[in-house]
C-alpha cells in the first residue's frame, strides 16, 4: 500500500521550463544536466525568438515555471523576447534568465530592465554548469 506522500510524489507536475537556444551543444549539454540536477525536470527548446513567443502567447497550461533565452539567437534576441513578454498579463509573471557568451554590461542592463531576474553569462567548466543549472533550478521550486 502506497503512503500518502508517495501517491502525491506519483501525481506531481514534472518541472516545466522552457529553453530558447539555437546552439545544439549547448542545447545537448543542458539537457543532460537539468536531467541529471532533477529527474523531474521537463525541457523544451526552441532554436529561435519567434518560435519561443509564438509558442508561449498560444501555449495552454501548463506554463513553464521558468524561461532561460540565449541572448543572441536567430530572428528574435532575448533582450527583444523580455520586452515582449513584459508587456503579456500572462506571462510576464513567469521568472525568465537570460544566459550569454557575452558579459557585456549594456546587455545585462537591458535584459535587467526588460524583467530577466539574472543574466548568466555561459560557463566554461562542466562543474560552473552544473552549479549554474542548480541555481536556475531554484526559480521552479
Amino acid at each position: 500500500m502506497e503512503k500518502d506522500s508517495d501517491f502525491l510524489q506519483h501525481k506531481l507536475p514534472a518541472k516545466f521550463i522552457l529553453l530558447g537556444e539555437d546552439d545544439i551543444d549547448d542545447k545537448e549539454l543542458l539537457e543532460e544536466i537539468f536531467c541529471e540536477a532533477d529527474a523531474s525536470v521537463r525541457l523544451q527548446f526552441f532554436n529561435n525568438g519567434k518560435k519561443v513567443i509564438t509558442h508561449l502567447e498560444t501555449c495552454r497550461e501548463p506554463l513553464p515555471c521558468l524561461i532561460i533565452l540565449d541572448f543572441n539567437m536567430p530572428e528574435l534576441n532575448g533582450a527583444e523576447i523580455l520586452k515582449m513578454l513584459s508587456a503579456n498579463k500572462r506571462l510576464a509573471p513567469i521568472p525568465k534568465i537570460i544566459w550569454s557568451t557575452s558579459n557585456a554590461p549594456v546587455y545585462k542592463s537591458i535584459c535587467l530592465e526588460y524583467g530577466a531576474r539574472d543574466y548568466l553569462v555561459k560557463p566554461s567548466t562542466i562543474s560552473d554548469l552544473q552549479n549554474m543549472v542548480k541555481y536556475m533550478l531554484a526559480y521552479c521550486q
